[in-house]
């Protein structure tokens, strides 16, 4: 098996050959953790793109957890990988309470469609329990789904060499076994009673909706809620949303942005 830090061989294994197939990894992470692979002004996601020759990008948002997704192919997105994972183990290690540095765990989540998770746990856990042995790392698959998407999320931990080991052999599971059907991915979200505004209108977005954008929902899943009427809004009333929503009433509401919107919840 090629290192991550090499060059994929021609005629080898059939996982050295995968080197050369273009790969999507997708990771779910915290805050403290995409602080540390984005770096000060974002020197060290700008390295590990260079030196990796892989793509990657950080999910926009304010909740605690962001997707990072990296593409390439599979030696870069390895490449990576390793990178990611020697970041956030030096992180780890220089944060311990004035101890020395040490080989700190690492945990990764990688999101991963459920279709493709019977393949990587294999029949009786044979396959899982293979790559737990050989590797040396502790990987779980979650028995639910991720909110609101069709997949799942495969927790690696172990130091960075085991987890590095680890993630090929997941990769050349999934790369053996396309997802089936169509896989909504996963899109963290924000707590209950986020505000979205669109033009004029704020919507209060709960649930499967949460971080949808108000284009994307039936005007006919949406009810009024109580709405404080605060200091240069409009006074508060009720009446129909016209023929936009007919039946449903609607209560105005001043927006932080611009003019008047209209405050929905889902029922």
């Amino acid at each position: 098996m090629a290192s991550p830090d090499g060059a994929s061989g021609v005629g080898g294994s059939p996982e050295e050959t995968e080197l050369s197939i273009t790969l999507t990894l997708r990771m779910l992470m915290h805050g403290k953790e995409i602080g540390s692979i984005i770096g000060k002004k974002g020197e060290t996601v700008k390295r590990i793109r260079e030196q990796s020759s892989a793509r990657i990008t950080i999910s926009e948002g304010s909740c605690p957890e962001r997707i990072t997704t990296i593409t390439g192919s599979t030696d870069a997105v390895f490449r990576a990988v390793s990178m990611i994972a020697f970041k956030l183990e030096e992180d780890l290690g220089s944060g311990s309470d004035g101890a020395a540095p040490g080989r700190a765990p690492v945990t990764l989540r990688l999101v991963i469609p459920a279709s493709q998770c019977g393949s990587l746990i294999g029949k009786a856990g044979t396959k899982i329990r293979e790559i737990r042995e050989t590797t040396g790392a502790q990987v779980q698959v979650a028995g639910d789904l991720l909110p609101n998407s069709t997949e799942r999320a495969v927790t690696v931990s172990g130091v960075p060499d085991t987890i590095i080991q680890c993630v090929r052999q997941i990769c050349a599971v999934i790369l053996e076994s396309p997802p089936k059907g169509a896989t909504i991915p996963y899109h963290p979200g924000l707590s209950l009673g986020t505000i979205l505004l669109s033009a004029n209108q704020g919507f209060s977005m709960q649930g499967q909706y949460s971080g949808v954008s108000p284009a994307e929902v039936s005007l006919s899943l949406w009810k009024p809620i109580p709405v404080p009427v605060g200091a240069g809004s409009v006074p508060a009333r009720t009446g129909t949303a016209g023929d936009a929503c007919p039946g449903r009433h609607w209560m105005p509401v001043s927006s932080p942005r611009r003019g008047q919107g209209t405050l929905f919840c889902h029922p």
